[in-house]
């Protein structure tokens, strides 16, 4: 580093905090740039809130009779979806923003926008998405960068986006005692593919001991451990600390027992200390305050990226990706097993502690999880550890140009919430087929969005216009055809998602998809201020007439529907002989649909057409089955053999095979059923085979049901599921041995059914009752596909026909 002080600089956001001053709120964001970490301070600025003009002077006399005057008061030219006219008022601090909304509200005056964070606000008002620039005094203070009086703005260049878009990453983990005490730190950094330094150790209580395949660097307590941790923070300076609940396990127990022993963990980049602030509304709650670092938690990674599983736990995911885990997989209580090992066994415990830290970040290398964090900031405005989130991101996405149009968002209520139809599902016509087609429609929804012009901005102006000047939606909405924002917002994401396709940019293209599907969910949930039934109906209908008229077009055709589910279509091909075949029938289908939904918005509503439905897949054999005991075809729930030039691929959708709640047994007895069905084999003697297997005991690996408890143990009073007792068990068992008790509040078990009913794994004591796998797993899958080959269960185990 040769220069002391620069003008300009760019980068991605980390982190945000405020400070109160006489002055006003001073704004402090911390970058991460390509050269080195940077604070920034923007002073001065005020909190805001909205209020309608023609009530400000009853305002006035409620602040001056509650004490609570605001510092500054401007009439803006701005106002209400009823058109009403506002002004704004401006207060210092936030308690005196809390103070003069909350003595308006209970006098019932409206306020507006008051919920919105001052950091927020200043970033989405000025178009700042993740990435920006400063412009200033920029000086180097020997570790960091600092611009204390700064003007920030958006940053659009290409090349300097895609410079810093990269966090230098330290996965950490730590473990401790049942009583929370400290026993080590794992830490691997830059341990993945584009990193040029790699650095793994852990920091570990305990005498030293000779460990040749792992760095242990010993410490003779809590006090030197925590120490320790602070030098490495110092020497290796990551931008984001990364695991598995790190923030509200790892963070928090390393706040709280610095606390405790009264250090300051001076962490942050400016060497300040680490902070957990809990939530007064949940205890078990809280935020991390760690100044120029991002904190980002694997688990709300994920949820984030759209990736589900049936459970979060590192162990279960890891297995899942990629058949590895944790190096204590005992099946009584791990925090004994570590108690254990750190007294006993102190580098078997280290090596368990760097296992951890590498798993996290080999999900986090194998999903992109930090490049899908840093896109969805670039997209969204949103802090890169933010949850969920998806109302805030339409927030900061549509809010500004809202002002800019004239307009302030309503508040929370000002709309009745009434229920908006789900996405079409057609009934469907269950049976066996050969050669079934499966087309669907590209982004239905924002599609939807971008054709019909549906917009909260759109609606308002389209009611106030005359009618034949807008385009018509459903439930009495209107829309106007040039005042809207968000098909403008759609457009452009459309674009930047094709771009990074071509580019295979998975992790942008993929953090695109997710916020285009997110936003029809936003106008349809309560949760957000934009949410009105006029507008959610008009998407939802508007695919309901969509699909209807896409099927009733194909029917013409000569060809049969089905089946139909929100956005796709499943076309039975009579005729069809082979793959070569089904895929011409497939891509001529879909440039006719096209061209059909292109002249009709063009002649019915002069609209440009942006539906596009694609040629998906092709099944050469296809099943959907009735509802269980009926001869009604089911929804959202078939099987199919996928054919492609490569080869044939077997897909459930919906059924046991797919599902948590059953048992290996089933899933496999499923899919190799299906297997033999599908390619014309015999089934009676794999029936036959199966149950003596499962008779003999030869499967009893296979037959745990797992299971998640939504409720406390205590909870569950007049109906007792299976897994709760096979839970309340197995914790009677664990008192009785003086183990801890596991699943008191929530959690998952494992358990079999028995003679005696169910029992937990861990503790099976009784035979297990193997008619009951057979009538309640076997006889189900295999009823609801036999009839179609004019077999019965019943008939074919009746003899209980033995092949040994």
């Amino acid at each position: 580093m040769t220069e002391t002080s620069i003008t300009s600089l760019s980068g991605l956001i980390l982190s945000r905090q405020q400070a109160e001053t006489a002055n006003g709120v001073d704004l402090i964001f911390w970058l991460s740039t390509e050269r080195g970490p940077c604070r920034v301070v923007v002073p001065q600025q005020r909190y805001v809130f909205l209020i309608e003009q023609d009530q400000l002077e009853q305002a006035q006399e409620i602040w001056e009779q509650e004490n609570c005057r605001p510092d500054f008061i401007r009439p803006v030219d701005i106002k209400t979806f009823n058109g009403k006219t506002v002004c704004a008022i401006y207060t210092l601090k936030q308690q005196l923003h809390k103070w003069c909304q909350l003595a308006l509200m209970q006098k019932n005056i409206a306020t507006y926008e008051g919920d919105i964070k001052l950091s927020d606000r200043f970033l989405m008002e000025r178009f700042i998405y993740g990435l920006v620039k400063v412009s200033g005094q920029i000086d180097w203070l020997g570790n960091y960068w600092s611009c204390q009086q700064a003007t920030l703005s958006s940053e659009t260049s290409v090349d300097v986006i895609e410079a810093n878009t990269k966090l230098r990453m330290v996965s950490l983990d730590v473990e401790c005692s049942p009583e929370s005490e400290l026993y080590s730190i794992g830490l691997s950094y830059g341990n993945t593919a584009n990193s040029k330094q790699v650095h793994q150790t852990v920091l570990m209580i305990g005498k030293p001991q000779v460990a040749e395949d792992i760095n242990i660097v010993w410490v003779k307590d809590e006090r030197a451990l925590l120490s320790k941790l602070i030098e490495w923070f110092i020497t290796h300076d990551p931008d984001a600390i990364i695991g598995w609940a790190v923030g509200n396990f790892d963070m928090r127990l390393l706040a709280k027992r610095a606390q405790l022993l009264n250090i300051p963990l001076t962490i942050g980049r400016d060497g300040s200390a680490l902070k957990w602030l809990t939530h007064r509304d949940d205890p078990n709650a809280g935020s991390v305050i760690l100044n120029g670092r991002v904190v980002l938690d694997g688990i709300d990674a994920l949820r984030n990226a759209s990736l589900h599983f049936e459970s979060y736990s590192l162990e279960f995911v890891s297995q899942a990706l990629f058949g590895e885990g944790k190096l204590i997989a005992t099946n009584n209580d791990k925090g004994l097993e570590i108690k254990r090992q750190f007294e006993q066994e102190p580098v078997t415990l280290a090596r368990y502690n760097l296992q951890d830290c590498l798993l996290v970040e080999r999900i986090f290398e194998d999903k992109q999880l930090a490049e899908y964090t840093i896109q969805r900031a670039r997209l969204t405005g949103l802090a890169l550890d933010r949850r969920g989130a998806s109302v805030a991101a339409f927030t900061n996405l549509y809010l500004p140009l809202l002002h800019r149009s004239g307009y302030i968002a309503p508040n929370l209520g000002d709309i009745q919430a009434q229920h908006s139809p789900g996405g079409f599902v057609m009934d469907s016509l269950p049976g066996l087929y050969e050669w079934v087609l499966v087309l669907d429609f590209k982004s239905l929804y924002p599609n939807i969005i971008r054709s019909f012009k549906i917009d909260p901005l759109g609606m308002i102006e389209g009611l106030l216009e005359p009618e034949d000047k807008t385009i018509p939606g459903f439930r009495g909405a209107r829309f106007s055809r040039t005042q809207h924002h968000l098909p403008k917002i759609l457009d452009a994401l459309t674009s930047a998602r094709e771009q990074a396709k071509k580019e295979k940019n998975n992790a942008f293209q993929h953090a695109i998809k997710i916020i285009m599907n997110s936003m029809y969910g936003v106008l349809g949930s309560s949760g957000c201020r934009f949410h009105d039934t006029r507008l959610a109906s008009s998407i939802t209908l508007r695919g309901h007439q969509i699909m209807q008229q896409t099927a009733a077009f194909i029917e013409n055709k000569g060809q049969r529907v089905i089946y139909g589910d929100t956005d796709s279509t499943f076309v039975f091909l009579k005729d069809c002989q082979n793959l070569q075949q089904a895929n011409q029938v497939g891509q001529e289908l879909a440039l006719q649909i096209n061209k059909y939904w292109s002249e009709l918005l063009r002649e019915e509503f002069d609209l440009d057409c942006y539906l596009e439905i694609e040629f998906e897949t092709a099944f050469s054999k296809f099943f959907m089955p009735t509802l269980r005991g009926q001869d009604t075809g089911s929804k959202k729930r078939y099987a199919g053999l996928k054919a492609t030039e490569e080869g044939e691929e077997m897909v459930f959708k919906g059924l046991e095979t797919v599902r948590s709640d059953w048992t290996e047994l089933a899933q496999t007895f499923q899919q190799t059923l299906y297997q033999k069905i599908f390619a014309g084999l015999p089934v009676d003697e794999y029936i036959i085979e199966t149950i003596d297997q499962l008779n003999q005991g030869l499967l009893d690996d296979k037959l745990v049901y797992h299971k998640r408890l939504r409720r406390p143990l205590a909870d569950y009073v007049k109906n007792i599921p299976p897994q709760v007792r096979a839970a309340r068990l197995a914790d009677q068992k664990n008192a009785q041995l003086g183990l801890p008790l596991r699943y008191q509040e929530r959690g998952r078990i494992g358990y079999l059914l028995t003679i005696n009913g169910p029992e937990p794994k861990e503790y099976l004591q009784s035979n297990i009752d193997y008619q009951q796998y057979v009538d309640k797993q076997l006889k189900p899958i295999a009823e609801a596909i036999l009839p179609v080959l004019g077999k019965d269960f019943n008939i074919i185990t009746s003899d209980q026909m033995s092949l040994f």
